[in-house]
């Protein structure tokens, strides 16, 4: 399952292959590639750019919003001489609200959207749609709304069979394995992704009587501190008996790995998501198994070019594939994940945004980090 090398490759491959769109208005909806992939035709006209506001859902589900995307997002809009107000909402999903309200007051023509759910983030759309700008759904799908018009993410079914299989081989053929699973937000349509996808992979274990379920919780907003709550009620519950843990990204798993250093029980493989610092840290100490890392610069670059094109007035050149949201099938660009485990953390340390060397190894990590190459 470990072909990191050839994911990789797929991924840089099968990114935006965005050509220069030429000028023109645009006067119809995209319309998704038939038979699971097609291109947008450029149009021709064009003139000044609008607006583009970029609103970040929180900085403490995930360090990446603040850390990765903002400044990945904020370059490529330089670059190209567009306008780009980028906002974060901190988890306030009536400030995600105003703060769209206030960008199309303020002229945007194109609103990048992580949405903090779906039924908040169909009501910015739904508002935008009525007033003449574009959508586009930015890593996370809005559900059952037909005011979007691209999404842009990563294949997130792919992300949770990557963790799923990860926990596996961290787990080996050790029988009666105790495991505990730890899933993101209930209101995140990505949670329910990546949970189908390691469930596709760990719940036959479960059902073959190899491994046994201890518990399986979501996290509200996915936020670290109730993970800690919830991993440590389930500890207490289990006697403090676990063998692994399926922790939906680095932050759930850092929780986790709180909990059990906490009560002075021995490692045990935890797996995570997004390929942080503090992931990767944990991975070079032991205390996790691996993590997934999504080219974050790859999806903030082709959400960019989108954007762009659609404030410039231009039907963008991109290939997509339709991925349904409960009400239409919208254009969508998917991105391929990738593992990373202790022994491949040095295939992508010149990433620009993997996290960097001195992050990584400092304090007591600094002398396990030559054992793994850093």
């Amino acid at each position: 399952m470990f072909t990191r090398k050839k994911l990789y490759a797929l991924a840089a491959a099968g990114v935006l292959a965005m050509g220069a769109s030429a000028c023109g208005e645009d006067e119809e909806e995209p319309a998704a590639g038939g038979g699971g992939g097609g291109t947008e035709q450029a149009a021709e006209g064009g003139g000044e750019a609008g607006k583009v506001a970029v609103l970040l859902p929180d900085s403490k589900s995930s360090v990446r919003w603040e850390t990765v995307d903002r400044p990945f997002l904020q370059k490529a809009f330089d670059d190209a001489g567009v306008e780009a107000e980028i906002m974060n909402a901190e988890g306030d999903k009536s400030t995600q609200q105003q703060q769209a309200e206030q960008a199309i007051t303020n002229g945007a023509k194109v609103i990048l959207l992580t949405n903090l759910d779906s039924g908040s983030g169909a009501a910015i759309a739904a508002n935008a749609k009525a007033q003449g700008v574009k959508v586009i759904d930015y890593d996370r799908l809005t559900l059952n709304t037909d005011a979007v018009d691209y999404y842009v993410s990563f294949d997130n079914e792919a992300v949770g069979k990557l963790q799923g299989q990860g926990l596996v081989d961290c787990l080996g053929d050790k029988q009666g394995a105790r495991v505990a699973v730890l899933n993101g937000s209930p209101t995140d349509n990505n949670a329910t992704l990546f949970k189908n996808g390691y469930d596709s992979v760990i719940n036959p274990k479960f059902e073959a009587g190899d491994w046994t379920e201890i518990d399986d919780q979501s996290v509200p907003d996915w936020d670290n501190q109730k993970a800690l709550t919830i991993f440590e009620q389930m500890l207490q519950k289990a006697d403090n008996k676990v063998d692994g843990v399926l922790a939906a990204n680095d932050g759930l798993a850092n929780a986790a790995i709180s909990a059990i250093k906490q009560r002075k029980l021995p490692q045990v493989p935890v797996t995570g998501q997004d390929a942080t610092a503090q992931g990767i840290t944990n991975i070079v100490k032991g205390d996790q198994c691996m993590t997934v890392y999504k080219a974050v610069q790859k999806e903030a670059d082709a959400a960019a070019k989108l954007a762009i094109a659609l404030a410039k007035g231009q039907k963008p050149n991109v290939e997509t594939k339709p991925v349904n949201n409960e009400m239409k099938d919208v254009p969508s660009v998917l991105l391929e994940p990738v593992a990373v485990t202790k022994e491949n953390i040095t295939e992508y340390m010149n990433a620009p945004d993997f996290p960097k060397k001195e992050d990584i190894c400092a304090g007591d990590a600094a002398a396990l980090c030559a054992e793994v190459g850093l």
